[in-house]
């Protein structure tokens, strides 16, 4: 009896010692995140963005009363037109009173009207547009913008600068209108000047036609950043 206990109490160590030994599994641990708070971005402070005229959908135009001598003294409008029209604005809606406005020029050798024969006429006798074929303006100050802006609204003020036509440069001043929408600055700028004062009028043509010394010259702009 005492051998049989001894037996089987030997098969259990002996059984117990090929068993394998228990495999430790390790808990792979959990880094903790941060999350890192982006900081907020703010709206862009907005500032002065330069448009450029652009040319073929902004033109200069000049309009002067004629008269026709030899159509019993019929009154008529001349108007001639240019879409070669180049200068850059500066415009700071935040703060309109910074805006600036650079040199503008236009290719007046290119004025068309409704008669290829005045047109002729005032390129080579009067305004000698193909030996001085483009005007320049040239502005010195701006007054009347306001404090504040709203794109969308109309802004009227005046530029004054210096006009320079074939050899003479003298200030005029325009009476502006202009809007800021789309993306897109649009207006009018006019003055009125005397040919005389610039050396070329007012144009006769004995016995067919005379004209006013009184011009109207005209800018339609647009413009884009």
């Amino acid at each position: 009896m005492k051998r049989a206990l001894f037996i089987s109490t030997l098969l259990v160590f002996i059984l117990a010692a090929c068993q394998p030994a228990p495999v430790e599994t390790e808990v792979p641990q959990v880094q903790e995140t941060h999350t890192e708070e982006m900081p907020t971005q703010q709206a862009p402070v907005s500032g002065a963005v330069i448009y450029s005229l652009a040319a073929g959908e902004s033109t200069l135009s000049y309009s002067v009363g004629e008269t026709f001598i030899n159509q019993n003294n019929k009154f008529n409008t001349a108007i001639g037109v240019t879409g070669s029209v180049s200068g850059e604005i500066t415009l700071d809606a935040a703060n309109p009173q910074n805006t600036s406005i650079g040199s503008i020029a236009a290719e007046i050798v290119e004025f068309e009207s409704d008669s290829g024969r005045r047109d002729g006429i005032i390129r080579d006798r009067f305004l000698e547009s193909t030996r001085f074929p483009t005007v320049t303006f040239v502005p010195t100050s701006i007054t009347g913008l306001p404090e504040s802006y709203t794109p969308g609204e109309m802004l009227t003020f005046q530029v004054t600068g210096d006009t320079t036509i074939r050899e003479t440069t003298l200030p005029l001043t325009f009476d502006v209108t202009a809007n800021l929408e789309n993306d897109a600055l649009s207006g009018q700028a006019t003055t009125s000047f005397l040919m005389s004062d610039f050396g070329f009028g007012p144009i006769s043509v004995a016995g067919i036609l005379e004209t006013e010394d009184t011009v109207l010259m005209t800018l339609n702009f647009v413009a884009y950043p």
